[in-house]
């Protein structure tokens, strides 16, 4: 959303003028400056968003994905995150606005396709450093419901609601042909006093009845069930 990025602009101060000097200190000027160059994309690509002048600032900055893909077609990790787009940054609550006032509500996508609400630097995917000892707390809704519940849920996870300090990675909204299906993933699955206050939490900012079913789900639980699906259908694709 900002594009201050002055800061990441070579010193060109430097006297580069200097033609007489040896091969040998040729070459390590040269090794000199290709560091140089790999420090500054370094930077650019680590470069972080701000809230801009007079905005109200998060607590976390946060990154809006977006995937989508042919239903009924199994595919790799490596597919996943190819198939995940990121769609932006934001680090104030007027950024989050301007992105969110484009973007098409859950209950309007059509086919498989998933809005992903992340703290920026967290990767949507159970492998992700952040998520691997984490988990989900899983809600399937019938059609309708999507659009409400996801502005409710993401409203409360930007306004800190949940009250569980760093706890919480992010958000997902998944939409399918007969049911939708929101989640937030959390750091610590073994955390069962954090899982239980998110879950309460949960269901208060979404207002959901009391016969809500309400499943909570570890990524290792998600992974091994991911990779025994795909062993079955290896092996009768081999047969």
């Amino acid at each position: 959303m900002n594009n201050k990025f002055d800061a990441l602009k070579d010193d060109d101060s430097g006297d580069h003028d200097q033609d007489q000097g040896s091969p040998k200190d040729c070459e390590k000027e040269k090794i000199e400056d290709e560091d140089k160059e790999q420090n500054t994309a370094k930077k650019k690509v680590s470069f972080m968003v701000v809230p801009g002048v007079g905005e109200h600032p998060l607590q976390y900055n946060y990154t809006f994905w977006y995937s989508r893909r042919t239903p009924g077609r199994p595919a790799s990790t490596q597919s996943y995150e190819q198939n995940i787009k990121q769609i932006g940054s934001f680090a104030s609550v007027e950024q989050f606005w301007r992105f969110y006032s484009h973007m098409i509500r859950p209950g309007d996508l059509t086919g498989h396709s998933d809005f992903h609400l992340f703290k920026e630097g967290i990767k949507p995917m159970w492998e992700d450093d952040a998520n691997k000892m984490g988990g989900k707390w899983i809600i399937r809704l019938r059609k309708g419901l999507a659009s409400r519940c996801w502005e409710n849920l993401i409203l409360a996870m930007l306004g800190e609601q949940f009250m569980v300090g760093e706890e919480i990675c992010g958000a997902v909204v998944s939409v399918r042909f007969q049911e939708d299906i929101i989640s937030i993933w959390n750091k610590t699955a073994s955390d069962q006093a954090t899982t239980a206050r998110i879950r309460d939490t949960l269901r208060r900012v979404l207002n959901l009845p009391p016969n809500t079913i309400m499943e909570y789900k570890t990524h290792t639980d998600s992974i091994k069930a991911w990779e025994d699906f795909h062993g079955l259908v290896n092996a009768s694709g081999a047969r």
